[in-house]
């Protein structure tokens, strides 16, 4: 299992709308999230900032095939079609990033 962070802004006129997708994300989003080995996924909202943080944790094998099957599903690509434009990318993202990776510094069960 390996655990994952990313981090993301959120656009301060899309918080309400945002905050409503998530509270009932549609039930193919979340089977597809399963079939591509993410557990325990969790979204961290910090305001005034604005600054979401996601984790979770992979169970799978390939990390970059499970997230080309999650890009490929239709479902996926419509609620991102929905959520990516309430997001704020960070600058200091790299090419071909949307949500920032973050470095695990610390971890204790």
């Amino acid at each position: 299992m390996q655990r994952m962070g990313h981090v993301i802004g959120l656009k301060p006129e899309h918080m309400a709308e945002y905050k409503r997708l998530h509270a009932a994300v549609w039930p193919e989003v979340l089977e597809r999230i399963a079939r591509s080995n993410i557990r325990n996924y969790t979204i961290f909202l910090r305001e005034p900032e604005n600054l979401m943080f996601g984790y979770w944790e992979y169970h799978g094998t390939d990390f970059k095939a499970d997230m080309a099957a999650m890009a490929e599903n239709a479902r996926t690509q419509e609620w991102w079609k929905l959520c990516g434009p309430m997001q704020a990318p960070l600058e200091s993202r790299a090419a071909g990033e949307w949500w920032a990776p973050m470095e695990e510094v610390f971890h204790t069960d």
